[in-house]
């Protein structure tokens, strides 16, 4: 684990669950149904009330409630009042639902590939104004965004995986699996042999 992750306080609750040890199982746990990923799409994309997250994922209101209620319990999502009278709430991101956005833009970059012909969202990068950022295809200043702050040239992002301990970009031919739970190896658990009693 990262000095990174270790800085994030744990919002969920720990799970036990059938099958080898793994945090991708507990993961999908929290976040695995399709209308729990698509109120955090909604919601990273901005639209932070009911009605809206409602209508642009298609979800039954109800499973999506479900939905919210639960990413709410394990600290991906929360409420918070825009109106007292009568008592209404957004959702927003924590900053467990902020850590999804890699996946959102995985599974975007995925549907792209191998479901849709055409790409119906397309995530654009826009990094700060500063030294080195500058586009050299651009006469002077950065552009200003609606807030006033500066910033490059926006271009469709095209990111990559990349390795912080070496710095190199990840490939699949270039990871091995590393299994720590005790009792399991990468083909399942392991059988004891005589000489473990």
């Amino acid at each position: 684990m990262s000095a990174a992750q270790e800085t994030h306080a744990r919002t969920a609750p720990t799970v036990t669950l059938p099958g080898r040890p793994c945090s991708a199982a507990a993961a999908l746990h929290v976040v695995g149904e399709k209308w729990a990923l698509l109120a955090v799409r909604e919601i990273f994309f901005g639209n932070h009330r009911f009605e809206a997250i409602a209508r642009n994922t298609g979800a039954p209101r109800d499973r999506l409630a479900a939905r919210l209620r639960s990413l709410e319990q394990a600290g991906v999502v929360e409420r918070r009042p825009y109106n007292e009278r009568p008592p209404r709430y957004e959702y927003h991101l924590t900053d467990s639902g902020r850590d999804l956005a890699p996946v959102i833009r995985a599974l975007l970059d995925w549907g792209d590939r191998w479901v849709l012909e055409d790409r119906p969202v397309v995530m654009i990068h826009e990094p700060a104004a500063g030294p080195g950022n500058e586009d050299p295809h651009r006469d002077g200043d950065a552009d200003a965004d609606a807030h006033g702050q500066a910033h490059a040239h926006a271009h469709d992002l095209d990111a990559a995986w990349i390795c912080r301990t070496c710095g190199e970009e990840v490939v699949m031919n270039t990871l091995a699996v590393d299994v720590r739970a005790p009792g399991w190896d990468r083909s399942g658990p392991r059988v004891p042999s005589p000489s473990d009693g």
